[in-house]
């Protein structure tokens, strides 16, 4: 899933957004070795001030699973202010119907175990066709963007090859960089689709993924309120990122632990707050545990152990 973010909803989605310059991180100054700025584990620099677009790919639990962002070259951008060497001399790319695309990248770490029948992931496809989407919705024609060779490659396998380039391909740090542009035709979108066998919607709506976001908060703040004395284990569940199964497991795991009725009755409303996204069994064992507390702490936890 793609959910855009930008000058206009920031302030709805800073949590997103603070994943998000994390992972940027992660793949940047970690993975990668550039000499990047990074603060409070955050990638963030000077185009990241202006408003730029955000291109978000998330997984069901909005963890953040890949980003790029955009920003017109109307104005300071990276081709012109910093790699600027790439044009030898010619003139920096300025057009409003022409945007820049900068740091693309996918958490390979998360999605370790994914299927795809292709050498590029289908995360990365999806975050191809959310810049292109995107572009395409708000007149956008085309998008320049400095990439590797590698990088390069990886857009020519996946059905997505440039259709030209800006200025030369030129050393840049330990690796060399180039400027490609891609149109953002209703005919590269097809056959990125088409390679990737991605069908349908890529966007979340804003009420959606609000609601996920808000959802994964509760149970998380509501973990870290409700079972103070077990820090080893609330420092697992409520870092950035747990999933609705994790958390599903852990207030399981705390139910058949409980030794009193406040224990109890704070895991089964964790759980009830969850129980939307746990499965209709579950969730009218919530129901029927709710209805009988309180009762036998090695009652409860007998019968969840059979239950789980």
């Amino acid at each position: 899933m793609i959910i855009i973010v930008d000058g206009l909803n920031k302030h709805m989605f800073q949590p997103l957004l603070d994943d998000m310059f994390r992972l940027r991180a992660r793949v940047f100054a970690g993975r990668l070795g550039w000499e990047v700025n990074i603060e409070d584990d955050k990638e963030i620099d000077q185009f990241d001030h202006m408003d730029p677009g955000y291109i978000i790919g998330v997984d069901e639990d909005m963890n953040v699973i890949s980003c790029a962002r955009v920003l017109q070259t109307t104005g300071p951008h990276m081709l012109s202010d910093v790699f600027n060497a790439i044009l030898c001399g010619q003139d920096p790319v300025r057009s409003p119907n022409i945007w820049e695309s900068t740091r693309f990248c996918v958490d390979t770490q998360r999605l370790k175990g994914e299927k795809s029948k292709h050498t590029v992931s289908t995360a990365t496809c999806e975050l191809m066709l959310g810049i292109l989407e995107y572009a395409q919705d708000n007149g956008i024609t085309d998008i320049v963007t400095v990439i590797d060779p590698v990088m390069d490659r990886v857009l020519k396998r996946s059905n997505n090859a440039p259709h030209g380039y800006v200025g030369e391909t030129v050393p840049m740090g330990k690796v060399k960089a180039l400027a490609a542009l891609l149109d953002c035709t209703d005919e590269r979108i097809a056959n990125v689709r088409e390679f990737a066998g991605i069908d349908g919607e890529i966007f979340v709506s804003e009420e959606e993924a609000l609601k996920k976001l808000e959802l994964r908060q509760i149970a998380q703040e509501m973990c870290l309120a409700a079972l103070p004395d077990n820090e080893l284990d609330l420092e697992a569940i409520s870092k950035p990122g747990a999933s609705l199964t994790d958390l599903r497991e852990y207030c399981f795991d705390q139910l058949a632990k409980a030794e009193t009725e406040a224990e109890m009755s704070a895991a089964v409303a964790l759980m009830e707050m969850l129980s939307d996204k746990i499965g209709a069994s579950d969730a009218e064992e919530l129901q029927r545990l709710a209805r009988k507390l309180p009762r036998s702490a090695e009652e409860t936890r007998a019968k969840l152990t059979r239950s789980a």
